[in-house]
């Protein structure tokens, strides 16, 4: 991703701002597709699925290197993320079961 360079602070705020604006969204996004999955899932056990977030977490702590940034901040944003998640497709799951 290239990044433009700013000429002032103020800039880089306004630029920074727009980023919040897009990360938000992706994680709006994210969040109704795993309300999604839900529809997908037969047990509350395959919501929680410890092994496909362990896989995620290695995705992101890989990429987080490849583009020099702390591993271990990116893996604590996902975790705080995902658990987060979990708990509102458990939700979702658990209203669509209800017949």
């Amino acid at each position: 991703m290239a990044l433009k360079e700013c000429k002032s602070l103020e800039e880089v705020r306004t630029e920074i701002d727009l980023l919040d604006d897009k990360i938000v969204e992706l994680i709006g996004a994210r969040n109704s597709y795993i309300k999604q999955a839900a529809r997908f899932k037969d047990t509350v056990d395959e919501v929680k699925n410890p092994q496909r977030i362990s896989e995620i977490i290695a995705k992101v702590r890989h990429k987080a290197l490849a583009l020099g940034m702390s591993a271990n901040l990116l893996e604590e944003i996902y975790t705080i993320m995902i658990d987060e998640m979990v708990e509102s497709e458990i939700a979702e799951f658990r209203n669509s079961s209800v017949f």
